[in-house]
């Protein structure tokens, strides 16, 4: 383990003036909290917290981020409090140390509407201050190289964590490098096969070969030299993870991949990398719709170079990034550019871009009142995509994410100008609405008086903006349609406890819920927004409060004609509680799917026969089939445990099939009868706690949805 005298040195390399007694007390304080604990790997705990310093450490920071570093779970996982570690330290390192807490205790990995909330948090959080978002992705960096000791399940949880959160938040921070090696510790985790395979190819390629970048490398100093250009060329082959996606991507096979070298050149001045651009392509034929250009347009988060592709020695191509040593410095550090010192200084880098600016745009954008599914949309959208500059034609530059097309260009300027869009104009030629818009297009939005936006926008607009106005507008075009279903709702939910939806009932209630208008409650109700129990409670509590009677089969389905037979679809298995739309058979009545199920894609064209459901309120049988994809541990009396506690929750196991019988453990499907959404809910997360469970999940197979199949 680094000791105290170690970490001092490391920072006193670049800050001299560092606070040295302030580190030794952090130090000798986090050890004395941590005394006693231990990590998985039989480490003592406190290794953890000072290797997340040294990360820090190597990027310069300031004396407050080492400091929290080292006491970062002090809080949390020790009887240090808040108060003390103010006392001893300060109000700054006390807030961070906490700020530092609650990212920890935000669950990341639950349910999308969790972790959309989770996300609101975290960039709250971040936009106070920034170190906080620093120190948490350095001890997830730490925690990654050291997750072979952990339970095979949670590496898996924490890699699938890490890949879909904590990676491209270090990419949008600038820190590029913590990224690509956050990803490929989290592929070494999920897809070692993968990863070991493109390794050994690599390693056969050089073989047969020899050593490819230390040759480009040379050709490009002696093409520097000729030139009378003073540059630094560094050279080396892309991450396993990197190739990967890009064998993914363009669905290639790693010999046809070309581009698996990259380069990069650290000139003096901004000048001299617009020459060594000159002298690479004089040498080098560039490879067409392969040059990019961030040092005249900078991305949003400060990153600035020229990129370019060539075909290089023996026609392989090479990627090659271009940059002053300004510039390479934010592409390294990023964000952390901001903290850092350098001879006991705060650095000052003119290139440098606080990604504060991008987190507060991004939360004051988005209306406390936007549902969740829409935050998190937006904010993927927002962190895991490059940008495109396109112009008006008066020349104003609009920013929008890779892939975006004319209806977010339009929606970019105003609502108005997208909502009403019918065509546009890409450097004067007109082009569908679906067109991919490229970096330096100019843009011009077609607008038509009467023209509102279509349901097959949602398909093509990539923004969270642009999909948030079609969706609202969406929503109003639905109202007739959600008040006609809202009246049918009302009219079953009144007659199940005896009662009728007369106009007067449903002004009371409307007036009870200090809801503006009849027509408005019953489109909340239409709409899901609120339930039919929700309506009558307002006027009749106390009848409400004997509701336990269980709902008949055939009145579990709300919104069918009263000759129509309803089946459940076998593709999804959708059970009471989830959103259901219903697909109309000739001859087998009504098939109905849960709202995400993929089938439903098989019939956007015809509209007419998809019908609004709703699931009946009250308490339904345990009759509802859902098959369960488990693995197993192979031990005795395992198999019988699951049984029991399936049997314990009130559930009913229909059938049992092993998939996979191995010697270590057993793959099966397994179906189970139950109520509704929260039994099913319940009944997996007690297999879930179960430590003989290695994996669990809701099976749902495509394949069964042919010929509106039904669930048995």
């Amino acid at each position: 383990m680094t000791t105290a005298d170690d970490l001092i040195a490391l920072v006193r390399a670049y800050n001299p003036r560092t606070n040295e007694q302030m580190l030794r007390d952090a130090y000798a304080f986090g050890a004395e909290m941590h005394d006693g604990q231990f990590r998985h790997s039989g480490e003592p705990y406190f290794t953890h917290p000072v290797a997340v310093t040294v990360i820090l450490a190597e990027q310069q920071m300031d004396d407050a981020t080492l400091v929290t570093a080292l006491l970062h779970d002090t809080i949390e996982d020790t009887k240090a409090s808040f108060a003390e570690v103010e006392k001893l330290f300060s109000r700054e390192i006390a807030d961070l140390v906490d700020g530092v807490t609650k990212l920890t205790n935000l669950q990341l990995t639950s349910t999308q509407t969790k972790q959309a909330e989770n996300f609101r948090k975290l960039f709250m959080a971040t936009s106070r201050d920034l170190r906080v978002t620093l120190v948490k992705l350095a001890d997830r960096l730490h925690n990654m190289r050291t997750i072979k000791s952990m339970r095979p399940e949670k590496q898996a949880q924490k890699s699938h964590e890490t890949m879909e959160i904590f990676a491209p938040l270090a990419g949008r921070m600038g820190m590029q490098w913590m990224r690509e090696e956050l990803e490929d510790l989290a592929f070494r985790v999920l897809n070692p096969e993968g990863r070991n395979s493109i390794i050994r190819r690599f390693i056969t390629l050089q073989r047969e070969t020899g050593d490819v970048v230390q040759k480009i490398t040379a050709d490009m100093r002696h093409e520097l030299d000729k030139a009378g250009v003073t540059a630094e060329v560094m050279g080396r082959a892309k991450k396993p993870y990197s190739i990967w996606r890009k064998m993914q991507e363009k669905e290639q096979s790693f010999s046809r991949l070309s581009d698996i070298y990259g380069f990069r050149i650290v000139t003096a001045t901004e000048a001299d990398c617009y020459r060594v651009l000159g002298a690479i392509h004089q040498r080098w034929r560039a490879v067409p719709g392969r040059f990019k250009d961030y040092i005249s347009q900078p991305k949003s988060n400060g990153y600035r170079s020229i990129h370019t592709t060539v075909s290089g020695r023996d026609g392989k191509r090479v990627e090659v990034q271009i940059r002053t040593r300004e510039m390479h410095e934010v592409a390294e550090t990023g964000v952390a550019a901001h903290w850092s010192y350098k001879n006991g200084e705060r650095v000052e880098n003119r290139f440098a871009v606080d990604p504060v600016e991008w987190i507060n745009k991004l939360t004051e954008r988005l209306d406390d009142d936007q549902d969740h599914e829409e935050f998190l949309e937006a904010v993927k959208l927002e962190m895991y995509t490059d940008q495109v500059f396109c112009f008006t034609p008066k020349g104003d530059v609009i920013k929008l994410p890779r892939g975006a097309t004319p209806i977010d260009f339009a929606y970019a300027i105003h609502t108005r100008i997208g909502s009403a869009i019918v065509g546009a104009k890409v450097d004067g030629l007109r082009v569908p609405l679906w067109t991919r818009l490229k970096n330096g297009q100019s843009v011009e939005a077609i607008t038509a008086e009467g023209q509102t936006p279509q349901a097959t926008w949602m398909d093509i607009a990539v923004t969270g903006r642009a999909k948030t106005a079609i969706r609202k507008s969406l929503k109003e075009e639905d109202r007739e349609r959600f008040i006609k279903l809202g009246q049918e709702l009302a009219r079953v939910a009144f007659e199940n406890v005896g009662k009728k939806a007369t106009d007067k009932a449903l002004r009371t209630a409307a007036k009870a819920l200090a809801i503006e208008s009849v027509d408005e409650m019953l489109s909340r109700l239409g709409s899901a927004e609120i339930s039919g129990r929700y309506v009558v409670g307002a006027i009749y509590p106390d009848l409400m409060e004997k509701e336990g009677e269980v709902v008949a089969e055939h009145r579990a389905v709300v919104g069918l004609a009263p000759d129509q037979q309803h089946h459940r679809a076998a593709c999804c298995q959708p059970v009471p509680g989830e959103r259901i739309m219903g697909i109309t058979f000739r001859g087998q009545g009504v098939v109905v799917h849960a709202i995400d199920c993929d089938a439903l894609a098989d019939y956007e064209d015809q509209p007419e026969r998809w019908i609004d459901l709703q699931w009946q309120e009250g308490v339904h049988a345990a009759i509802n089939g859902v098959t369960l994809d488990m693995t197993i541990t192979n031990d005795a009396g395992v198999l019988g445990r699951i049984c029991t506690l399936i049997g314990e929750q009130s559930a009913n196991i229909s059938n049992l099939k092993f998939i996979e019988r191995k010697p270590d453990y057993y793959r099966l499907m397994m179906d189970i009868d139950v109520r509704d959404a929260e039994h099913f809910h319940r009944v997996q997360t007690a297999l879930e706690a179960e430590s003989n469970v290695s994996s669990i999940g809701r099976h749902r197979d495509p394949g069964l949805a042919s010929a509106g199949r039904v669930a048995t």
